[in-house]
Order: structure tokens, then sequence, then C-alpha cells
């Protein structure tokens, strides 16, 4: 490695990007930017004829305050604490977080309450079948509301060269859809299979199982599942392994 290692970051192109780039500069890397979701809001907003409601990012939050939305006596829940903050910061009131910060784990949490109950779940159009699933399992009567989709932005993928160049230390990936939009960031430039066999020479961090899992399909080999399933937690744990290495 280089004597700065280089860490690709994949969030969203905003608050969260500019703060996981100080996060990583404070940690002594070079950060790597390359955002892989863009947002694309439905217009939708959730159902109000629902006992529990749950949300599952930030985005969401933002997007519901924008549409006016307001809750008519709902048990709010949040799938971990920065969705749980971002619900606050717009004024929303929160009264479920699961320990674990996953959709196995809000299942958990609400599994043995929510037989009989109906269940809006608010979320993108990439969200994990494990909720829906899950809730339905435990007897609720569980409806999804789109709230918007994730496209892959159009100029991504300096991450994916970086790899095909054996110039990238360490990746983040902070879902499966950052992984499958890498790759087809990569494919865009002919660098697909270059840029997996880069990545085997970087540590390859991912935020939670469904990612380890969806990057392994792919013929990505993953060294480290973060022990939280926040972006703090996976940086600090790749930074620490990438840092390790050098």
């Amino acid at each position: 490695m280089g004597e700065t290692p280089t860490v690709a970051v994949f969030r969203p192109d905003d608050d969260r990007l500019e703060q996981a780039i100080v996060f990583l500069e404070d940690r002594g890397v070079e950060p790597i930017p390359d955002p892989m979701l863009a947002v694309e809001a439905t217009g939708s907003t959730p159902r109000t004829d629902a006992d529990y409601i749950v949300f599952t990012s930030k985005t969401g939050a933002e997007l519901i305050s924008e549409a006016g939305w307001e809750p008519s006596g709902e048990i709010v829940c949040a799938i971990g604490p920065a969705t749980a903050d971002a619900l606050r910061a717009e004024g929303y009131a929160v009264d479920v977080v699961p320990e674990k910060y996953t959709s196995s784990g809000l299942v958990e949490s609400l599994g043995g309450e929510v037989d009989g109950a109906r269940v809006e779940v608010a979320r993108s159009d990439h969200g994990s079948p494990v909720l829906l699933e899950g809730l339905d399992g435990a007897g609720a009567y569980v409806h999804e509301t789109i709230l918007y989709r994730l496209v892959r932005p159009a100029d991504s993928g300096e991450s994916a060269a970086l790899a095909a160049d054996s110039g990238l230390d360490a990746a983040c990936f902070t879902s499966s859809l950052t992984v499958e939009h890498f790759l087809e960031a990569a494919a865009k430039r002919g660098l697909r299979e270059d840029a997996i066999a880069g990545l085997e020479d970087a540590v390859v961090g991912v935020i939670g199982e469904p990612t380890r899992e969806t990057a392994a399909d792919h013929g990505i080999d993953v060294d480290l599942v973060a022990s939280e399933a926040t972006f703090e937690r996976l940086a600090t744990e790749t930074v620490d392994a990438a840092t390790d290495n050098d």
C-alpha cells in the first residue's frame, strides 16, 4: 500500500458523503468519494390507517417531511439510530429502535407484538424482503409504500477504475445496491473483471450479511462485516484493517 491508504466510499452525494469524507480524513486515509446511489422521489406518502409505521433511512424521513406527512397515532419505528435521528430532526417522535440495526433486528424487536396489527413500511424500491416477510410471518398485515427509487449516478465509477489499476486500498460497501452499482459502473468502463481482481488486493468491508452475500455472489471477496450496521463502525473497522495491512 502507499503511505496514505485510499478508501472508496459510496454514500449518496449529500451531507452523508460530506460527513463520510471528513470521518475518513480524520483517520488518516484518503477518501475516494464515488456516490453509487442517487434518489428519485416517487411522490408517494405513507398510508394513514396503520398501527405501526416503519422507516428505514434518513432519505425517507426527509421525503415524508417535505411531503407534509403527519402521524396519526401510529407507533413509529426506525431501523437504526441514523434513521431515528433523521426522523427526530424533522420533528417526528420515534417509539422503536431495535438493538440490532437491520431488517431482521427490527423483525425480532416487533415480532411479539404485531400479530393482527397493520404495519406500514415506507422505504426505497430496493428494501430487503426480510423485513416484509418477517413481519408477515409474525402475523402482521403489511403494506409497503415506495417513497423513492435508488439509481446509479451516470458519472460514477472512479473507484472501479482505481481498483482495476491496483490503486484502491480499501472499500466500504454500505448496501447490496452499492455493490451492484459499483460493478455496473465498472462494466460500463469495460473494467468489471479487472475491478473485481483489483479488490482482491484491497480491504473490502461491508455493512451487513446481506451485502456480504451480494458481494460473494458477484465474485468479490469480503474481508470484514461491520460489527454494527452503521457507516461509522464500518469505516472504522475497514480503515483499521487497511492500516494493519500497510
